[in-house]
C-alpha cells in the first residue's frame, strides 16, 4: 500500500464514519446511521462493495448486503445482485417490507425497482485495479492472457474477450486474492443498536458464491445487547455463525460484547479462520477485534470529541476494545 492509497483509505473511512455519525448527532435512529455509513462506502471505489466491488470468475460484479435492527428484531438481505447501486438500501427494503428476509438475484433486482433504489448498468461496478486484481488471481502464461481488453483506464464499459473458463488454470491458493467487507454499527439516543454489512465478496469466486455479509447471524446480527458486523474469510464465519455466537455468549456466559467478540474471534483462528468484527453495546462500548494483519476500521464518540478517530494497521490503538488478536 502506498502513501496515498493510504492517505485515501482514511478519507473514505473519515467520511463514512462521519456521514453516519451525523445522523445520530441530530437525534436519528441507529438503522438511519448505519445505512448512511455503508452507502457511503459503497459509493467509495477503494472499498470492497458497491462501486469497488471485486469481480467473480467470470469477470462479473455480483455484491450482497444486510442490516438488522436489533430494538424491533428485523432484519434483511440480499445477494447474488449486479445492478443495485447501494445494495445495503435494497437490505433495508426487504427488512421493512415485514414479510421477507432474504432475497437474491433477479427477483431481489426486479424488487428494488418496485421499491425506487437506484438501478446502474453492470458497467457502473467496473473498476481498473479490481479488474487487475481478478486477471492476476488467475496463473496462466504470457501468451495466453485470460482477459484482453479495449477501453481506457477509466472506461466504465470495456470490451472483453474471456478465455473459456474451461481453459484457465485455477489458483492454488485463494489466500492472496482479494477480500474485505464494508460495515457499520451503532447506537442511538435510545439505546437502540443497528448493523450493516455489505461486500462484493472474494476475488474470482465462484459464480453463485454468497459469503457471510447477507447471512444473518454470520456476517450481520443485532440484538437489545450488542449489534456485530463481520469481515473476512466468509465460510468460516458462516460455520460459525460468527454474529449470533457473539451474541449467545454475552447473554449465556455473562460475558461484555468485549469479550464474547475476543474468544469467538480466537476460536475462529485456531480453526483457520481470518478477520475480525465491530461490536458496540447500548453504552456505547465499540470494540473491533481482528486477527488479520489489519483492519480497515473507524470510531467516533462524545470520547472522541465527535471527531472520527481511523485506524488501519493492527498496531494502531483507536478506541478502548480496539484489539489485534495474534495467536
Amino acid at each position: 500500500m502506498s502513501s496515498d492509497e493510504e492517505k485515501q483509505l482514511r478519507a473514505g473511512l473519515f467520511h463514512a464514519t462521519e456521514q453516519g455519525y451525523a445522523v445520530l448527532a441530530k437525534g436519528g435512529s441507529a438503522t438511519d446511521a448505519v445505512e448512511t455509513a455503508v452507502q457511503a462506502l459503497e459509493d467509495n471505489p477503494l472499498f470492497n462493495a458497491g462501486k469497488g466491488a471485486v469481480f467473480n470468475r467470470d469477470g462479473v460484479n455480483q455484491l450482497e448486503a444486510s442490516i438488522m435492527n436489533g430494538n424491533a428484531n428485523s432484519a434483511g438481505a440480499a445477494t447474488l445482485l449486479t445492478t443495485v447501486k447501494n445494495p445495503v438500501s435494497l437490505a433495508r427494503k426487504v427488512m421493512e417490507s415485514n414479510f421477507h428476509v432474504f432475497l437474491c438475484g433477479p427477483g431481489a433486482e426486479h424488487y428494488a425497482k418496485e421499491q425506487g433504489l437506484e438501478i446502474v448498468d453492470p458497467s457502473y461496478f467496473w473498476t481498473k485495479h479490481r479488474w487487475e486484481q481478478h486477471e492476476r488471481g488467475y496463473i496462466h502464461t504470457a501468451d495466453t492472457p485470460i482477459e484482453k481488453c479495449t477501453g481506457s483506464s477509466n472506461s466504465l464499459s470495456p470490451t472483453c474477450t474471456h478465455v473459456p473458463i474451461s481453459e484457465r488454470n485455477e489458483p492454488h491458493d485463494y489466500s492472496h486474492l482479494p477480500m474485505g467487507t464494508v460495515g457499520s454499527v451503532a447506537v442511538d439516543v435510545n439505546g437502540y443498536l443497528a448493523a450493516a454489512t455489505s461486500t462484493g465478496g472474494m476475488s474470482n469466486k465462484w459464480n453463485g458464491r454468497i459469503g457471510d455479509s447477507p447471512v444473518i447471524g454470520a456476517g450481520t446480527f443485532a440484538d437489545k445487547a450488542v449489534a456485530v458486523s463481520s469481515t473476512g474469510a466468509g465460510e468460516y464465519f458462516i460455520r460459525q455463525g460468527t454474529a449470533r455466537y457473539i451474541s449467545l455468549r454475552a447473554q449465556l456466559l455473562g460475558e461484555s460484547p468485549r469479550q464474547a467478540s475476543r474468544a469467538v474471534i480466537a476460536e475462529m483462528k485456531t480453526t483457520g479462520g481470518d478477520g475480525g468484527v465491530i461490536c458496540i453495546d447500548p453504552d456505547g462500548n465499540p470494540s473491533m477485534i481482528f486477527s488479520s494483519a489489519g483492519m480497515y476500521r473507524a470510531y467516533c464518540s462524545t470520547t472522541t470529541e465527535n471527531v472520527p478517530v481511523v485506524g488501519i494497521f493492527g498496531d494502531e490503538v483507536i478506541a478502548p476494545g480496539d484489539i489485534h488478536i495474534e495467536i
